[in-house]
């Protein structure tokens, strides 16, 4: 289910949801399912490999609608849908969107119904991967999401696990309601982040750095210390500051996601590599936003050569404290001559608020984004986040926001930014 929606604000909102051929394609199904229970009007497309998945007639009987397959069908009650189809639409859907329908987008290619709307369309476009994971990080593959992304196209980034192939990897097609609550941001904005104009760029002259992903910390040459950050949240926040119109950089760590577009990615292994790069590029910052899962600890020393087992039961590392890059960067003397505006996270598992107002006062922060990983939609690894913002300048009065993709999380951080540092805004830097 979409949790938080308000179906009125959606009535009568027409979606164009066009399916491509893989065997995620089942899935649209609850993605129609899902814009309809926000109250739109949804019509659906297919290819002619979808069909050998699921038939027309599944999405006809829900829809309510003749399901457009071929402009030529003789049973086709529009000689000229892909125009009409495409720009009588307030969003456009491809889920799943296989490998090759993403190289047609990107390269210019109508040679059926649903490429020659998508050329055709004047509404912003959703694309949701669906492919096999060499597929999906194959470098065409991440040059033709990069174009598209370039082109105010919104991905939605598969999802990891097993695939209908047996292999375990990024690939598999966005959970359904990721996919709608994504689409209903979309429809919600009065326009797309990616189409904003100029006057809308309300971050331009800033430079933001973020930090993203996962550290690694050696134990020997083949086993390490991280966790389960997949940097979805810090390359959302990227997408949206590059939207805004700010300069951004992105510190990576390790992250199965593809940057967005005209983002500079500085990519890093381990928590003193993260720092040293941080320490870089800090000076030439506005704002620092630590959205990286650093590992606190790394062991003492690491082993030269594998560590064998032995027979031996039991394994004791000795470990010592990594680095604390968000406390340092707190600490910089260019946080006070260039007023550079500080935001960590905080992911917990208990007693949320309690533990980031401790870590906003300890750090000396302006905000911290608190989210507790054990709720359904919120951990790691997933399209969706629930956050709670806690300011420097008003602690009591934390504002807990509802379930809602990462995109839309980023934009809301970013807004809360804008209203902690008014006068920082709108000002071009030397």
């Amino acid at each position: 289910m979409v949790g938080n929606t308000n179906q009125d604000s959606f009535a009568g909102r027409r979606v164009a949801l066009c399916v491509s051929g893989g065997i995620a394609a089942y899935k649209a199904i609850d993605v129609l399912r899902g814009l309809q229970k926000a109250g739109c009007i949804v019509r659906v497309a297919m290819t002619k490999r979808a069909c050998e998945f699921v038939q027309p007639l599944t999405f006809r009987a829900l829809s309510d609608h003749h399901v457009l397959v071929d402009d030529y069908a003789p049973d086709n009650p529009d000689p000229i849908a892909h125009i009409t189809f495409s720009q009588s639409v307030d969003l456009i859907i491809v889920a799943p969107a296989t490998a090759n329908i993403i190289a047609k987008f990107a390269h210019g290619i109508a040679d059926d119904f649903i490429t020659s709307t998508y050329l055709a369309a004047n509404a912003p476009v959703l694309i949701a991967p669906a492919m096999n994971t060499s597929m999906w990080q194959h470098p065409a593959t991440t040059r033709n999401v990069a174009t598209l992304k370039a082109d105010g196209v919104h991905i939605i980034e598969p999802d990891s696990g097993m695939m209908a192939c047996g292999t375990i990897g990024a690939g598999r097609l966005a959970e359904p309601t990721a996919i709608v609550e994504t689409a209903l941001d979309i429809l919600r904005a009065p326009q797309s982040p990616a189409s904003k104009t100029p006057a809308d760029c309300d971050f331009t002259g800033e430079r933001i750095l973020i930090t993203t992903g996962a550290t690694r910390e050696a134990i020997d040459p083949v086993r390490f210390i991280s966790n389960h950050s997949s940097g979805r949240m810090g390359f959302a926040l990227a997408e949206a500051a590059r939207a805004r119109g700010a300069s951004v950089t992105v510190i990576a760590g390790i992250t199965n996601i593809s940057p967005p577009a005209e983002v500079r990615v500085l990519c890093v292994t381990s928590g003193d590599e993260m720092h040293r790069a941080v320490m870089n590029e800090i000076e030439r910052s506005t704002i620092f936003i630590a959205a990286a899962a650093v590992a606190d600890y790394r062991p003492q020393a690491i082993a030269a050569h594998k560590i064998k087992k032995n027979g031996d039961r039991t394994l004791t590392l000795q470990l010592e404290p990594t680095i604390d890059i968000l406390a340092s960067v707190a600490a910089h003397p260019i946080r006070f001559t260039n007023n550079l505006f500080v935001a960590g996270f905080a992911a917990e598992t208990s007693d949320l608020i309690a533990h980031a107002r401790a870590k906003l006062e300890k750090k000396n922060l302006d905000l911290i984004i608190a989210n507790d990983v054990t709720r359904e939609g919120a951990g790691f690894n997933h399209d969706t986040n629930i956050v709670t913002l806690i300011a420097r300048d008003r602690t009591d009065t934390p504002r807990e926001l509802p379930l809602m993709s990462k995109l839309e999380t980023a934009h809301r951080i970013l807004d809360e930014i804008k209203r902690s540092r008014p006068s920082r805004i709108h000002i071009e830097h030397d």
